[in-house]
């Protein structure tokens, strides 16, 4: 008969092994694990102490007092505000999307990059994530119910986000440790840097036809007709 490693996880519902990582049981879809990390935004199995991406303390607690009837954008699931170290969260308790305000998500960037900064890290060549295929759902806004813009977070991080400018961000499961992870790597210093590249590659192709545009027009000039030669020529050619 064959037993379970040490230290193996297993559902509380149903006793089925399951990973640290697993957001809900394979075999009853419990909900398993949380994002619980106040570092990197992961997701951590519910009895996790620290964090197995970053090493961090898990931090994390509910809220009852804001939006107690939000519904998720993604999958009208019930929203609850949860407290993941200093940033208030709305989390989905059916598809766990995440709803970020917009001053707690540019805070929150603006926090990792500077960690990164500090910290010295980098992805190397790592590739980024690429985002599911999947059909194009856009959802409405949770604070103006019109519907969001989405985007590739930093152009090249592969997670696609939806955004309402002014109000805030939702995020599928797993797409904010994902952003979190792409700032911490270096993600919007290679970011930068490929938008400068597109720029300059756009002045070059500017440049070009310019060249082209100004090598061409001599030529086209000296075999212009202006509109008393014209009448000549069909004076002559037509006999008249």
């Amino acid at each position: 008969m064959s037993t379970s490693p040490a230290g193996a996880l297993h559902c509380p519902a149903c006793g089925a092994p399951a990973a640290p990582e697993a957001a809900r049981c394979e075999y009853c879809r419990a909900r398993l694990a949380t994002v619980s990390c106040p570092s990197c935004f992961s997701h951590l199995f519910d009895g996790t102490a620290y964090c197995p991406h970053c090493g961090a303390a898990r931090s994390r607690s509910d809220q009852q007092t804001k939006l107690a009837e939000t519904r998720c954008p993604a999958c009208r699931g019930a929203m609850r505000w949860i407290l993941v170290g200093a940033a208030d969260l709305l989390e989905c308790e059916g598809c766990d999307g995440m709803w970020v305000e917009a001053p707690t998500f540019e805070r929150l960037c603006a926090d990792r990059e500077s960690q990164a900064a500090v910290l010295h890290t980098s992805a190397g060549d790592r590739p980024a994530e690429v985002a599911r295929p999947g059909p194009v759902r856009y959802r409405p806004c949770l604070r103006c119910g019109k519907m969001m813009n989405r985007l590739n977070f930093g152009r090249i991080s592969g997670a696609v986000v939806d955004v309402c400018r002014g109000h805030g961000t939702f995020l599928d499961h797993g797409e904010l440790h994902q952003v979190v992870r792409f700032i911490q790597e270096g993600g919007m210093d290679r970011a930068r840097d490929a938008q400068r590249e597109q720029l300059r590659e756009e002045q070059r192709r500017l440049q070009n036809i310019q060249r082209d545009r100004t090598s061409v027009t001599p030529a086209s000039s000296s075999l212009s007709w202006d509109g008393r030669a014209l009448n000549e020529f069909l004076s002559g050619l037509f006999g008249r």
